[in-house]
């Protein structure tokens, strides 16, 4: 719900004002669309899902190129998980469509509680929302393979997402060290080519030959996520007053995924870069 939206002269100014706001919810899931402004101008629907009972939120969108985005913070394993669903290149030899999931760990405050997601409601869902903070890029150097059928150990939610992957689920090398401390099986990942020390390897847009393994990167971003909670005070008529959460601060944020690929042909994107 919005607190007083009245007309004004862009729609920056009416992303600010018309504000999202808690309200209570029944029940342990909920779903919000919400109309986003993409980077190249074009407005897509982002869905927002948060199941309270599993703990996580889902936020899911489609590109104008076509490609799904879909992020999902998995909160009691403090797990983030984005997929990408690219249309594929048919007159040059690739599939349909191809599947990439990246793995890291979730952050703390990086977005709000599943709890509070499943308040958010608006009053205008027709207003195209701008985020109130611009984040800076991302860059994140993707180290190791993750094996699918043993990806449990890292998240429920893995297998259900990444399962188009298949050998295309990466992660990071510092995450991999933080879970193997926590006791999670080493073989569920697999160390890949070296991606920032073998020269060998150039980068997948400066390779020709589609057939030559490549430094593969691949950018995303999240246009419009709520990142944090705000908080009022009411006036009870002390000095003090209480505080209460009264809506949700704004964030756009952007992500380089930067990985080994055997072959450029599984990177042909990274050609107009």
């Amino acid at each position: 719900m919005f607190a007083g939206c009245t007309s004004a002269p862009s729609v920056r100014t009416l992303a600010r004002l018309c504000t999202l706001v808690l309200m209570v919810a029944v029940g342990l899931g909920s779903e919000l669309r919400v109309r986003v402004r993409l980077s190249d101008g074009l407005v897509t629907e982002e869905i927002l899902e948060a199941d309270s009972e599993r703990d996580s939120i889902s936020l899911e969108f489609k590109q104008g190129d076509g490609t799904l985005i879909t992020f999902v913070a998995d909160f009691k394993q403090e797990v983030k998980i984005f997929r990408a669903l690219i249309l594929g290149e048919l007159e040059r030899g690739q599939n349909q469509y191809q599947a990439l999931c990246f793995v890291s760990r979730l952050g703390r405050n990086e977005i709000i509680p599943s709890e509070s997601m499943a308040r958010l409601r608006q009053k205008n869902p027709h207003v195209i929302r701008l985020a109130e903070e611009r984040k800076g890029l991302e860059q994140l150097t993707m180290s190791a393979a993750v094996n699918l059928s043993r990806a449990w150990q890292l998240s429920s939610h893995i297998h259900n997402m990444c399962s188009e992957a298949h050998e295309a689920i990466y992660t990071r090398e510092a995450d991999v060290k933080y879970w193997l401390q926590k006791g999670v099986d080493g073989s569920i990942f697999e160390v890949l080519p070296q991606t920032t020390e073998a020269p060998s390897f150039q980068a997948c847009h400066s390779t020709k030959d589609l057939w030559q393994p490549c430094l593969c990167t691949y950018g995303l971003r999240l246009e419009w996520y709520p990142c944090l909670l705000k908080y009022c005070r009411s006036r009870d008529g002390t000095a003090k007053g209480t505080t209460y959460k009264c809506g949700i601060r704004s964030c756009s944020k952007g992500y380089h995924f930067t990985y080994y690929v055997p072959q450029k042909q599984l990177c042909l994107w990274d050609e107009e870069t």
